[in-house]
């Protein structure tokens, strides 16, 4: 178990297609899940966000997610959204691999994902809202695709220390979800 180094925008494993865990029992999994877990952890002390981490940002090119939202705390292998609802929802992202910049995306609001855990049981999680914002994110980065690739509204790129100032914290998700429509 160690804290590594989030890698930062330009790094150039931020667009790597991940490789898939053929053990999501083994020995090696755990290290990066335990690793994912610690940097994460560290992170959420310096930025005071974040809410989950994906093995390219510590450097490790496989399909692990490490999601940590209170007291919660799971890993996801080979994650995948295996549903999509039909409405879309948009939100400002931050991410650590981009600390000072905001972007806003349009994501889904509801989706499935399967997954297996660290002790091989595969699962499927029904999410909606922030959950589904956070694990498309996540999910993007396993296949080299960052926030910034994703613009969508109108000036949908802000400096946090900009952004900060006109929105009040946790005011992350700017239109309202279809269900308060």
């Amino acid at each position: 178990m160690a804290v590594r180094r989030i890698r930062l925008l330009g790094d150039p494993i931020l667009r790597v297609r991940c490789e898939r865990v053929q053990n999501a029992k083994s020995a090696a999994t755990r290290l990066v899940a335990d690793d994912l877990r610690d940097t994460l952890r560290v992170a959420k002390e310096k930025y005071k966000m974040g809410r989950a981490l994906a093995a390219p940002q510590i450097g490790a090119p496989v399909r692990i997610v490490f999601v940590a939202i209170d007291k919660q705390r799971w890993t996801m292998v080979n994650p995948e959204i295996t549903d999509v609802g039909p409405d879309d929802f948009l939100v400002w992202d931050d991410c650590f691999s981009f600390p000072n910049l905001y972007v806003r995306v349009s994501r889904a609001y509801q989706i499935s994902v399967s997954y297996t855990d660290l002790k091989g049981k595969q699962r499927t999680l029904p999410v909606e809202g922030p959950m589904a914002e956070l694990l498309q994110h996540e999910i993007d980065h396993l296949d080299g695709i960052l926030a910034l690739d994703r613009p969508s509204g109108v000036d949908p790129f802000a400096l946090r220390s900009e952004w900060e100032k006109l929105h009040e914290p946790g005011d992350r998700y700017s239109t309202p979800s279809p269900r308060e429509v």
